[in-house]
């Protein structure tokens, strides 16, 4: 069986469809019968099979995503065919995904997609993801959440399976050691103790500014020397998360990084006391389980598909609530043997998520689908 991976759509692996489908195609030799050859950009040709042994069949279109969905719309089944692809397997279909589909597909939904349908996306982008959803053969949602999202947007519940996606357990694992009162991670220089909230600054629904007032409340409440480190680049909502943090009264203690590689996540997660996740629009919430992976624990936002992802091994709170987020954040620092709970209870949980898993589920799903033709 010989898959097709479309790389168009996932930024180069700088986004979190990036950071997928960069996953993904480490663990591709996992399926020893299956053929694969990812293809897109020519900007790409290196950038998910860097080291390792994964063909890329680079396609002549121009870096922009406009160029890119016109592709898909009217030269991609052409292409499909001419490389005699038995399945083709889209990991970004909320940014690129054909309208028709003579060459069976397989569409990776990794994002809330009511939120872009219903949002300010062109017409072209609602087109190709509603229609191309509707016709896809197969769909596969990072969560049931999403899966209820989709069904309640019309998709086809039968055509619909919930693969988790993993976590590199050889890049997030608990410190043996981490007693150093810097975490040194080039360019950086962070001064612990502190809590870390991994996300893009890109709209009120990560509600960075309800977490910078949390902070701030139990600054004042505690006086703990704490601070908290927000690592995601900058976006739509970029100003009201740099002027909530400049006018906290312990805006001092509050450090922006901008973009954060992900591969220097796990440090930074293993020199923080918790990691706090309050973001209400997360259809896979993998940072909580990365950071669960390194022994720090995790309190995260009750809506959403949070807690199907994380399970009993959090605490929850109500994101606009930020009394009940200061809260979570006292209990993290001050209850020892809570936190002690939430650890173990972390690193366990943890373990049930691996990228071999999910390569390993993503390809049966093709296989019966290729087997159904």
């Amino acid at each position: 069986m010989k898959i097709g991976i479309d790389t168009f759509g996932c930024d180069h692996a700088r986004s979190g469809l990036g950071t997928y489908l960069f996953s993904f195609a480490a663990h591709l030799s996992e399926a020893s019968d299956v053929q694969t050859e990812l293809f897109g950009s020519q900007l790409d040709r290196f950038t998910y099979t860097s080291g390792k042994d994964i063909l890329y069949n680079p396609v002549n279109v121009a870096n922009s995503l406009h160029s890119e969905r016109l592709w898909h719309f009217t030269s991609s089944g052409k292409f499909f065919a001419s490389q005699k692809y038995d399945a083709v397997l889209f990991p970004a279909p909320e940014r690129v995904l054909p309208v028709s589909f003579k060459t069976p597909g397989v569409a990776v939904v990794n994002s809330i997609l009511s939120s872009q349908i219903e949002g300010n996306c062109d017409w072209t982008q609602k087109l190709q993801i509603k229609r191309g959803l509707y016709k896809i053969q197969k769909i596969i949602a990072a969560s049931h959440y999403i899966a209820s999202d989709l069904v309640n947007h019309g998709v086809s519940a039968d055509k619909i399976e919930v693969v988790y996606n993993g976590i590199d357990h050889k890049l997030f694992f608990p410190a043996i050691d981490f007693d150093d009162d810097i975490v040194d991670i080039k360019p950086f220089a962070i001064r612990r103790p502190y809590f870390i909230y991994g996300s893009r600054l890109s709209g009120p629904e990560k509600k960075h500014v309800e977490l910078i007032k949390a902070f701030s409340l139990f600054k004042e409440k505690t006086k703990l020397p704490h601070r908290l480190v927000i690592a995601g680049s900058d976006g739509p909502y970029s100003a009201e998360v740099h002027k909530a943090a400049f006018e906290s009264p312990f805006a001092s203690d509050i450090f922006l990084t901008g973009y954060f590689p992900h591969e220097n996540f796990a440090q930074l997660y293993s020199g923080s006391d918790g990691c706090i996740f309050p973001s209400e629009a997360e259809g896979v919430g993998l940072p909580v389980l990365e950071a669960m992976a390194t022994g720090v624990p995790v309190a995260c936002s009750s809506a959403c598909a949070l807690p199907e992802i994380a399970g009993d091994a959090a605490l929850y709170f109500n994101s606009n609530n930020i009394e009940e987020i200061a809260l979570c954040m006292e209990k993290i620092v001050s209850d020892s043997a809570l936190k002690a709970d939430m650890v173990k209870k972390g690193l366990e949980h943890s373990t049930c998520f691996s990228w071999e898993k999910t390569v390993s589920q993503t390809f049966d799903v093709a296989r019966r689908l290729v087997g159904m033709q």
